[in-house]
C-alpha cells in the first residue's frame, strides 16, 4: 500500500491533535493523497466529532461515554457511519483495519484503544505519551511482538526520531522545554495562579491538560520518560534545557562530539505530517523557519526548585515501571482538581509527590515490582488516584 492509499483512524479526534490531524489529511487530500478514514473517536464532544465525521467521513465513529451512544447517533444522522460508545467502542476503533492509527486520547483512557492498533501491527503514530509512561516495558515488547511501528508525534521525540541516525553512537539526549507561561514567575506567584493562567501557554495551543502539564514542566519529565522507553536509553544520558523560543525541538549528541538537532517552528502540524507520510516527505504548507527574523535562540537549566515535577519524573523513572505508571495516574488527578478550582497550582506537584510516596509506604510491593500485564498496570493506576483524590481532598478542604 502507497502512502497515498493509506487508511486511517483518529484516536481522539476532537483534541488539538486530532483537529492537526484533520488539518493534515485535508491537505495532503488536496494535493492528489487518497487518505480514507476508518474510525475516529471522541471523549464526549458530539459537536466536534460530528464536524470531524463530516469532513473525514469515516467508517466508524466512537465516543467514551456509554451514555451517550443515542447523541452521537443523532449527531450523524444522514452520514451513515457506524455508531458506538463506550470503553469497548473506542478499543473496537483501534482494532479497525486502517493502516496508520492517530493516538492522541489524552491520559490512561488511551492505553487500550492504542494497544488494540497495536496487537493488530499498525502504524501507530504516538502522541499520547501516557501509553509508554503508564506501561512503557509492556507496549514496547507488544510493539516489538507484534511488528507494530511506533512513530513519535510529541515534536520532541519526532525530532529525536527524524535525527537518530547513528543510535549505538548516541552519548545523550537533549529535550528542549518552552518553560511554559511561568517561566520567569516567582514561586510566590505561582502559589496563587489561576486555571486560566496555567493554560495561556506561549508557544502550543493545546488542551487544558496538557497545557497545564507544560506550566508545572510535569509534561516535559513525562516526555523524559517517555524517551526513556522509546530510545531504550537510560535517564543519565537524558538533558532537559529550557528554551523558550520553541524552534530547537530536541538534539541528539553524538560520541564524536556531534549534536543533530531538529528545527521548525512551533506547529503540531509539521510532525503529524511527517509521521503521516513516512517514510517520504510531503510538500507541506506551514510557517517556514527564518533565523535571521527570529534574530536569537536561547537557552538555560530548568530551576528544579520552581518547577520540582522535572525530579519526581525522573526518581520515578529511576524506581521503576510502576513508579511512572501511578505518578502519571496521580498527576492526572492533581490536575483534575486544580481545574476544578480545588487545590493551587503549586499543590499539583504535591500531590503527584505525596501520592507516589504514599503508594511506596503502604503498598511496597506494588510499586516496587514492574508490571507484568496490562491487568498489574491497571492496578497500580488506579491505587495511584486513589491516594492522590485523598491527598488533594485533605489539601482542599485545608
Amino acid at each position: 500500500m502507497t502512502v497515498a492509499e493509506r487508511s486511517l483512524s483518529i484516536l481522539g479526534v476532537t483534541g488539538s491533535v486530532g483537529r492537526s490531524t484533520i488539518q493534515v489529511i485535508e491537505e495532503l487530500r488536496r494535493q492528489g493523497l487518497s487518505l480514507p478514514v476508518e474510525a475516529v473517536t471522541a471523549g464526549r464532544n458530539l459537536a466536534g466529532l460530528a464536524e470531524a465525521c463530516r469532513r473525514l467521513k469515516p467508517r466508524y465513529a466512537a465516543v467514551a461515554d456509554t451514555g451517550l451512544l443515542g447523541a452521537a447517533r443523532d449527531a450523524l444522522t444522514g452520514l451513515e457511519i457506524e455508531v458506538g460508545a463506550g470503553p469497548s467502542a473506542l478499543e473496537e476503533a483501534g482494532a479497525r483495519p486502517s493502516a496508520w492509527v492517530m493516538a492522541a486520547i489524552v491520559g490512561a483512557a488511551g492505553l487500550r484503544p492504542t494497544m488494540a492498533a497495536v496487537r493488530r501491527g499498525a502504524v501507530v503514530a504516538l502522541a499520547n505519551k501516557e501509553c509508554l509512561v503508564c506501561a512503557g516495558p509492556l507496549f514496547t515488547e507488544a510493539a516489538r511482538r507484534h511488528g507494530a511501528t511506533l512513530l513519535p508525534v510529541d515534536s520532541e521525540h519526532n525530532a529525536i526520531f527524524q535525527v537518530l541516525t547513528h543510535p549505538a553512537h548516541v552519548e545523550k539526549l537533549t529535550l528542549t522545554a518552552s518553560g511554559g507561561p511561568f517561566l520567569s514567575t516567582s514561586l510566590e506567584v505561582m502559589a496563587t495562579a489561576t486555571p486560566a493562567q496555567a493554560c495561556a501557554h506561549p508557544r502550543w495551543s493545546m488542551g487544558r491538560k496538557i497545557s497545564v502539564d507544560s506550566a508545572t514542566l510535569m509534561n516535559k519529565g513525562l516526555e523524559l520518560i517517555e524517551a526513556a522507553y522509546l530510545f531504550d536509553i537510560a535517564d543519565t544520558k537524558i538533558d532537559v534545557i529550557v528554551h523558550p523560543q520553541s524552534t530547537v525541538h530536541s538534539l541528539v549528541h553524538y560520541v564524536d562530539g556531534s549534536v543533530l538537532a531538529q528545527m521548525a517552528a512551533p506547529d503540531m502540524r509539521i510532525p503529524i505530517a511527517f509521521a503521516l507520510t513516512w517514510p517520504n516527505r510531503a510538500c507541506f504548507a506551514t510557517e517556514r523557519l527564518d533565523l535571521a527574523k527570529l534574530g536569537a535562540l536561547t537557552f538555560h537549566a530548568p530551576d528544579l526548585e520552581r518547577f520540582p515535577a522535572l525530579s519526581l519524573c525522573r526518581n520515578a523513572l529511576r524506581q521503576g515501571a510502576a513508579a511512572t505508571t501511578a505518578l502519571s495516574a496521580a498527576n492526572e488527578v492533581a490536575v483534575e482538581f486544580f481545574l476544578a478550582g480545588g487545590i493551587g497550582f503549586l499543590d499539583i506537584a504535591r500531590t503527584a509527590g505525596a501520592a507516589l510516596e504514599a503508594l511506596s509506604n503502604e503498598e511496597a510491593a506494588l510499586i516496587a515490582n514492574s508490571p507484568t500485564s496490562f491487568a498489574e498496570v491497571a492496578a497500580v493506576d488506579q491505587a495511584a488516584r486513589g491516594a492522590a483524590r485523598r491527598i488533594a481532598g485533605r489539601l482542599a478542604a485545608a
